[in-house]
C-alpha cells in the first residue's frame, strides 16, 4: 500500500506524463503554388507509360557498365555518406530530446564524516559526526501541462524525418548525376573518335593538295584551305580529349573509388533508356519527391517550435523527490525507522524577462514563414524541372530524326562532290565544304543523342525515380 506521504508526488508525476496538450498551431499544408497540370504533358493513350517511382534504376538504365558505376557510387560516394551520417546525428538529437518526456531516476549512495571543534561543540569537547544514505532520487522533472517539452520533441522528430528525406533526395540525385556524367563521357569519346578519323582524312587530303600545288595542279587557296581544316580538326581533337578526361575525373569523384574491371562500353545509339514515363499531376510531386517531403518536415518542425515558444509564457512546474534510508552508522542503514523521503515541487512563473519570450515567439513565427516559403519554392522548382523535361521530350525525338536525316544527306553530298571532283566537274572547294559540313553534322548527331538521353534522365529524376534498385527488390 502506498503511503499518503508519497502518493502526492506520484499523482503529480502521473499527471505530468499524461498531459498531452500542446500550444502549437494546428498544421495545415500550404496550397501548392503551381498549375493543376503541366503545360507540355500529353496523355498516355495506351496506358503503357510507367511511373518513375515504380521503375527501379536497374530497369531504367540497362547498360551493365552504367549499373556498376551507379552501384559503386551508392556504396562509396562521400556526399551520400555524409547525408547518412546526418540522419544518425538527427536521430541522436531526437533521442536526447525525447528523454525529457520521462522522469530521470538515479540511484545514490553517499557517506560523510565531519569533525566539530571543541569550541563549537555544546559539550566543550570535539565530536566526529558520521552519516550514510542510500536511495533513489528523481531529478528535476517538468510536468508538461502546456506542452513545451512535447513541442520540442515534435520539432526534433520532424527534423530527424527531414534528414531522412534529404538522404533519399541525395540518393536520387546521385543516381541521375552518375548516369549523366557517364553518358557525357561516352559522347565526348564518340566525338573524339569521329574527330580523329576526320583529322586523318584531312591530313591525307592536305598531303595530296600539297603535292598538286607543288606541280602546279592546284592553287595556293586550295592548299591553305586544306591546311585550315587540318588545324581546326586538331583543335577539336585536343578540346575533346580534355573534355573526355575531365568527364572521367568527375565520374571517378562521383563513384568515390578508382574505376577498374568495368563491363564493356555501349555506344549512345545502343542506350536503351526508358523515355516514356507517366508524368501524372503536379500534386503527385508532394509524395513522389523526397526534397519536397523534407521541406514539409522542416515546416512541421517550425510549427512545433511555436508551441514551445508559446508555452514559455505559462508557469513551469517541476518535481524533485527522493526516497531512501539514512543512518549515522553504516550497519544501521536498513534498520527500522531509517527511511527518509523528500519531495520538492517548484513552480516558476515568468514575470519580467525584458521581452525575451515575446522575441522568441516572434522568431518562431518568422522561421515558420521562412519554412513555408522554402516549401513552396521546392514545389515550384520541382514543377519547373518536370515541365522543362516534358517540353524537351516533346521535341527531342523529332530533332534526333531530323539530325539523322541531315547527317545522311551530308554523307551523300560528300560522295557526290567527291565524284564530281574526280570527273573534273567541280573544284576541290566543293569537296572541302562537303567534308566540313559532314563533320559538323556527325558531331551534332552525337550531341543530340546525348540531349535526348539526358532529358530522359532529368524527367526520371524530377518525377522521383532512382530511389529503388529494381521492381523485384521494391516488392519484397
Amino acid at each position: 500500500m502506498i503511503k499518503p506521504a508519497f502518493s502526492l508526488p506520484l499523482y503529480l508525476l502521473t499527471a505530468g506524463l499524461v498531459a498531452g496538450c500542446t500550444l502549437a498551431p494546428r498544421y495545415e499544408r500550404p496550397a501548392a503554388p503551381v498549375a493543376a497540370n503541366y503545360p507540355a504533358a500529353r496523355a498516355d493513350a495506351t496506358g503503357t507509360a510507367r511511373r518513375a517511382g515504380e521503375l527501379g534504376w536497374r530497369e531504367f538504365f540497362t547498360d551493365a557498365r552504367l549499373q556498376v558505376l551507379i552501384a559503386t557510387a551508392l556504396d562509396n560516394n562521400r556526399d551520400l555518406r555524409m547525408a547518412a551520417l546526418r540522419i544518425e546525428e538527427a536521430r541522436a538529437l531526437y533521442n536526447i530530446q525525447s528523454a525529457d518526456l520521462l522522469p530521470n531516476l538515479n540511484g545514490l549512495a553517499s557517506g560523510s564524516r565531519s569533525r566539530v571543534s571543541a569550541a563549537l561543540s555544546p559539550g566543550g569537547a570535539s565530536t566526529v559526526n558520521r552519516s550514510y544514505q542510500v536511495g533513489l532520487s528523481l531529478a528535476s522533472f517538468e510536468l508538461d501541462f502546456f506542452g513545451r517539452v512535447r513541442s520540442l520533441n515534435d520539432a526534433a522528430l520532424a527534423q530527424y524525418l527531414a534528414t531522412t528525406e534529404a538522404r533519399q533526395a541525395a540518393h536520387i540525385s546521385l543516381v541521375a548525376e552518375v548516369a549523366k556524367t557517364y553518358l557525357a563521357e561516352r559522347a565526348f569519346d564518340e566525338q573524339y573518335a569521329l574527330t580523329k578519323k576526320t583529322l586523318e582524312g584531312r591530313e591525307e587530303a592536305y598531303r595530296l593538295s600539297k603535292q598538286r600545288f607543288e606541280v602546279g595542279a592546284s592553287s595556293a587557296l586550295d592548299l591553305r584551305l586544306n591546311e585550315t581544316l587540318v588545324g581546326s580538326a586538331r583543335v577539336a581533337l585536343a578540346t575533346l580529349a580534355r573534355q573526355r578526361a575531365q568527364a572521367g575525373n568527375a565520374l571517378a569523384l562521383l563513384t568515390g573509388t578508382p574505376l577498374r574491371d568495368l563491363p564493356p562500353v555501349q555506344p549512345l545509339a545502343s542506350q536503351d533508356i526508358v523515355t516514356e514515363l507517366s508524368a501524372g499531376l503536379p500534386s503527385d510531386l508532394l509524395t513522389q519527391r523526397p526534397d519536397i517531403r523534407a521541406a514539409e518536415q522542416r515546416l512541421l518542425a517550425a510549427n512545433a517550435s511555436i508551441g514551445a515558444a508559446r508555452a514559455a509564457f505559462f508557469p513551469r512546474i517541476s518535481l524533485t523527490a527522493g526516497l531512501g534510508t539514512a543512518s549515522n552508522t553504516l550497519s544501521g542503514l536498513f534498520d527500522a525507522g531509517s527511511r527518509t523521503w523528500s519531495f520538492t515541487p517548484q513552480l516558476v512563473l515568468p514575470i519580467f524577462d525584458a521581452g525575451r519570450n515575446s522575441g522568441n515567439l516572434d522568431l518562431t513565427h518568422v522561421r515558420k514563414n521562412i519554412a513555408v516559403a522554402d516549401y513552396e519554392k521546392s514545389i515550384q522548382a520541382a514543377f519547373r524541372e518536370v515541365a522543362d523535361a516534358l517540353a524537351a521530350r516533346a521535341t527531342l525525338n523529332e530533332q534526333l530524326e531530323a539530325q539523322q536525316s541531315v547527317t545522311t544527306a551530308q554523307a551523300e553530298r560528300l560522295k557526290l562532290a567527291d565524284l564530281r571532283f574526280k570527273n573534273g566537274v567541280a573544284n576541290s572547294l566543293e569537296v572541302l565544304d562537303a567534308q566540313r559540313e559532314l563533320f559538323s553534322a556527325e558531331q551534332a548527331l552525337v550531341q543530340t543523342r546525348l540531349l535526348r538521353l539526358t532529358n530522359a534522365i532529368d524527367l526520371y529524376r524530377a518525377l522521383g525515380g532512382g530511389l529503388q534498385q529494381n521492381a523485384a527488390t521494391a516488392a519484397k
